[in-house]
């Protein structure tokens, strides 16, 4: 079924952009560093000289090369998102499906610790993890796939709630069929799809949260990020503004290439089922 859905979605305009652009993202991140020009923290020209030559994105207050703060803050980036994804997609799959196979008492204890989860405010309690425990990008990671979970658990439970009662899970039942092995060969791969719908939307929101965290300098000073380079560019909003354009186009087509992502899988996942 995974390979139906995926085979719809690069067919589709809207999948073949989110596509198109979230693979950019996944190679900036991994090779970026290879192909950056120079050292993001170290000068390697004049200072705030605009666009061209050497300097294909102009330099810096310090004279650092921008494109490369840029290549580097996709590997940043890219960090942020895919280990929040993840991390959210095992939690959230797990606590959805526990809650929705089961149901009764587990189903009733799961939800409302779900509830009080998702109602924490993540960029809140983000801003308190930075000034207890300093601007850390694995506390931050780590804050947000312990926080992101629960808009996946929610929709898990719900498809759950339905694929238990199809007749495949009834007639492995009757032939005497574990309910761990019910739930992991004859469940779980048909909610896979909705889990990496939810993923790609996540991944958008936790690299908008650490930039914008980065941005009011509540980031991990000791890497390169969007928001960082965002932030140190505010004092040069007029007169350099390729220091905050380069890193902000590169975060809304991060983001909204994710979210097409997201728009593509949902389409061709509900597109069967219509």
């Amino acid at each position: 079924m995974m390979a139906a859905v995926l085979r719809r979605l690069v067919r589709s305009r809207v999948g073949q952009v989110g596509v198109a652009l979230t693979g950019s993202l996944v190679a900036l991140g991994l090779f970026g560093g290879l192909i950056a020009p120079a050292d993001p923290f170290l000068p390697t020209g004049l200072p705030l000289r605009p666009p061209g030559g050497a300097h294909l994105f102009g330099t810096d207050d310090l004279g650092r090369d921008v494109l490369s703060g840029v290549l580097h803050g996709a590997r940043i980036s890219l960090l942020v998102g895919l280990v929040t994804a993840t991390t959210a997609a095992v939690l959230g799959t797990a606590v959805g499906a526990t809650a929705g196979f089961y149901g009764g008492a587990a189903d009733d204890l799961l939800m409302r610790f779900t509830e009080f989860v998702q109602v924490i405010p993540r960029f809140f309690l983000a801003v308190l993890v930075a000034a207890l425990f300093g601007p850390s990008i694995v506390f931050l990671v780590l804050l947000f796939g312990l926080t992101f979970w629960p808009g996946t658990a929610r929709l898990v439970r719900s498809q759950v709630l339905s694929l238990r009662e199809r007749e495949y899970v009834v007639a492995a039942r009757s032939v005497g069929l574990r309910d761990g092995r019910i739930l992991v060969r004859h469940v779980l791969p048909n909610v896979l799809a909705i889990v990496l719908v939810s993923g790609a939307l996540q991944v958008g929101a936790a690299i908008l949260i650490e930039a914008s965290l980065s941005f009011l300098g509540l980031g991990d000073r000791t890497v390169v990020s969007w928001g960082y380079m965002l932030n140190n560019a505010q004092p040069f909003l007029r007169s350099a503004p390729w220091l905050s354009v380069f890193p902000g186009l590169a975060l809304v087509i991060t983001v909204l290439g994710t979210n097409l992502l997201a728009d593509g899988l949902q389409a061709t996942w509900e597109r069967p089922r219509t």
